[in-house]
């Protein structure tokens, strides 16, 4: 059966940017494939957004070098080609499946991830090929990732443990409880930057040692080996337990609560307080973001022998492609979550304000640091109107159902599906709308989900500022639901600044691309990507005052205040 989904996806690759041939007539009723999502040019509210035209599409000399980029996402898996101008010559995504079994918990099948990339690589490459190239032409491939996702397997053996656990994952509430309850809990955030919750991935490698038996038992032995989705990636495509190539970048590790975030070392004091025992679990190197040899090469496929040489985690690599080098600069990317980055420099900033501190890059052993705010749900929320309440048939058609209605009637909605990440942080806070009467309308509640978001970004920009002391002058905006004017529109409204939407908005695979190309040379300085995706931008400013943005903002603190303890 896999080869029979290996063949129906390559035949008919999801958003293609390029013309592909139709799929075969003895794959037209591929009733076995249901789980696998293909679709074609079309718009997302998720992970992230492809391009939606062919005209976006260039095409150049075959005498050029490109980077291909691996975006491994929360709901899809995409693989870029990319010229050295930064524009897309050539993509293809999968979606793949979300596995809930039950209320709280999310997983993806490991294998299942690496499946999807070798697809994705093919057909994207096959595209490139079309277009008059040669796959010779790919210079370096760079990979980045939804980051917290666990994933444990068998150091001996290669082979996966358990699904992965996905960053929205919070069936470790209770372990987290415990946690906290412990001696030296507040010292944590000053050594990793991340305050204890069910986010990190720590808690969820926890539960896996204490409620999986195979887990258990790979511990005991000595033979559990642990890896945000980066490395579990790089190990497989570097051909497993035969070469062992098992690393991870500052910007994944930077999750883990593991890493110091001063030394970009394992911290023994962190190891410490969660108990581990070193002789029994398996971390990888901690290596820098661009680096020539460190992540090896792809051992099989159409683009065997080419060097992986850039790793990013989702955020970085977008706060990267946005090209905020300088610090200042900020970032709101509006995927299945949302996550708003923000440059601080040299040194690490530790949030008192609700923030994470991270890792924004690390690309010649100086690295960079960033004040983070994530929020879980984003996109996720338009998939649930349309596919838990059935408000629409396409998660694009959001906005023009929010536009019927002039305003929000009233209805607020704290989509706190799996509690409130930043700067909140209730877990036990539980997705809620007010305000609903007889006038309430589907539009007002869609235009309410659209708000959620908003209004959860202005919460972080005012922690940014407060905790850096400098109120910021604009938003860089990317990922799927930035393609809604009027998302964004109400985005400028409500923070009282101008909103900046590149025309091209694959911006996270765009910073892996430029973090392999460094290595590689295809890039020497940050200078060469000035003009990078600076044409066709598209700027939204407030049209209310900073009074009403206030006067709004306070009745969504209301309902946040509201919505708190349901567990």
């Amino acid at each position: 059966m896999l080869k029979i989904w290996r063949k129906f996806v390559r035949a008919r690759g999801s958003r293609c940017l390029a013309p592909y041939n139709p799929l075969p007539s003895w794959l037209q009723k591929p009733e076995d494939l249901a789980h696998l999502s293909v679709n074609s040019n079309i718009i997302n509210m998720g992970d992230h957004t492809s391009i939606s035209s062919h005209e976006s599409f260039v095409s150049v000399s075959n005498h050029e070098s490109f980077i291909g980029s691996i975006d491994q996402g929360t709901t899809s898996t995409r693989f870029l080609i990319f010229n050295k101008d930064g524009e897309p010559v050539a993509s293809h995504q999968v979606e793949f499946s979300q596995i809930y079994p039950q209320s709280g918990w999310h997983e993806h099948d490991p294998l299942e991830i690496i499946d999807s990339i070798e697809v994705c690589i093919e057909g994207a490459v096959k595209q490139f090929e079309q277009q008059g190239h040669s796959a010779r032409q790919i210079k370096a491939v760079g990979l980045t990732n939804q980051r917290e996702t666990t994933v444990v397997w068998d150091h001996e053996t290669g082979e996966p443990l358990a699904n992965a656990i996905v960053w929205t994952d919070t069936r470790n509430q209770a372990l987290v409880r415990k946690l906290k309850a412990r001696l030296g809990c507040n010292q944590l955030q000053g050594l990793c930057g991340l305050p204890l919750s069910t986010y990190p991935s720590v808690g969820k490698l926890l539960w896996l040692i204490e409620n999986n038996s195979k887990v258990a038992d790979a511990y005991d032995r000595g033979h559990l080996a642990f890896g945000t989705v980066d490395s579990w990636v790089i190990y497989k495509l570097n051909g497993g337990s035969k070469k062992n190539v098992f690393v991870t970048d500052p910007t994944n590790a930077s999750r883990s609560m593991f890493m110091n975030l001063h030394t970009l070392k394992y911290d023994e004091q962190l190891l410490d307080f969660f108990r581990f025992d070193m002789d029994k679990l398996h971390l990888p190197k901690i290596v820098r973001s661009s680096d020539r040899e460190s992540f090896g090469t792809l051992t099989t496929g159409i683009l065997k022998g080419v060097p992986i040489t850039g790793v990013l985690g989702d955020q970085s690599a977008a706060l990267v492609g946005q090209k905020a080098f300088t610090p200042g600069r900020a970032k709101n990317t509006y995927g299945t979550g949302c996550f708003l980055l923000y440059h601080v420099g040299d040194k690490p900033v530790i949030s008192t304000h609700g923030l994470l501190s991270t890792v924004a890059y690390d690309f010649d052993g100086k690295p960079q640091y960033a004040l983070e705010g994530s929020i879980a749900v984003a996109g996720s929320s338009i998939k649930f109107l349309q596919n838990n309440l059935g408000f629409v048939d396409s998660s694009a058609k959001i906005s023009q159902l929010a536009e019927t209605v002039e305003d929000n009637g009233g209805v607020t909605f704290v989509t706190a599906f799996s509690g409130l990440f930043a700067p909140y942080w209730y877990d036990d806070a539980r997705g809620t709308l007010f305000g609903i009467t007889a006038y309430t309308q589907k539009g007002h509640i869609a235009r309410a989900t659209l708000e959620a978001t908003c209004f959860q970004t202005k919460a972080i920009l005012n922690a940014m500022e407060k905790d850096s002391g400098k109120k910021l002058a604009e938003l860089a905006v990317d990922g799927g639901m930035s393609n809604s004017d009027l998302c964004m529109q109400i985005q400028a409204d409500l923070i009282s600044i101008p909103v900046e939407r590149p025309r091209m908005l694959e911006t996270t695979a765009l910073g892996a691309a430029i973090a392999a190309g460094f290595a590689v040379g295809v890039w020497e300085t940050f200078d060469e990507l000035k003009n990078i995706n600076t044409i066709g931008k598209t700027e939204f400013h407030p049209k209310i005052t900073p009074e009403e943005s206030k006067e709004k903002f306070s009745r969504w603190t209301k309902a946040v205040e509201m919505c708190k303890g349901w567990l």
